[in-house]
């Protein structure tokens, strides 16, 4: 696996972020009929927030981000995106791993939505998320805080 870390985000990271988000999701939201150029990247620019996001680096450079929101005894797992470069090595396991123990040490409940037929739910369910509802376009998961 390559070497990678998690650095807290700042404000000049977004657009990076938003543009990796574009990236990954363009497939799943255009099978799904979703995918709009400006909506996709502003989405993450509305949802920024540097206290509870990071960036992942790879080798020292900009791989993609991931952001922990809190809500109550919950954590949502949100703007979760790998370039594409950077998939496949497990360093996305790696990094919800470090993510999901911090979770479990504060007794926190996690859930994320992901979208409908995309390859990242796999990803979650290997993790112990388990669909709790769903429609046309998410999925909704949830995980519950493990002693270990």
């Amino acid at each position: 696996m390559a070497d990678w870390k998690l650095r807290a985000a700042v404000r000049a990271d977004i657009e990076a972020m938003a543009e990796v988000r574009a990236v990954v999701l363009r497939a799943d939201l255009e099978r799904l009929g979703r995918y709009d150029e400006h909506r996709v990247r502003q989405r993450l620019r509305d949802g920024f927030d540097a206290a509870h996001t990071w960036v992942i680096e790879v080798g020292g450079a900009f791989a993609g981000c991931v952001a922990l929101r809190p809500d109550g005894d919950t954590r949502w797992l949100e703007h979760f995106y790998l370039a594409p470069h950077a998939q496949g090595r497990g360093i996305g396991s790696a990094v919800l791993r470090e993510l999901l123990q911090r979770c479990d040490q504060a007794g926190a409940l996690v859930r994320l939505n992901v979208l409908q037929g995309s390859a990242a739910r796999r990803l979650y369910e290997r993790h112990g998320f388990t669909v709790e509802s769903e429609d046309p376009v998410d999925v909704f998961m949830v995980r519950g805080a493990t002693a270990g």
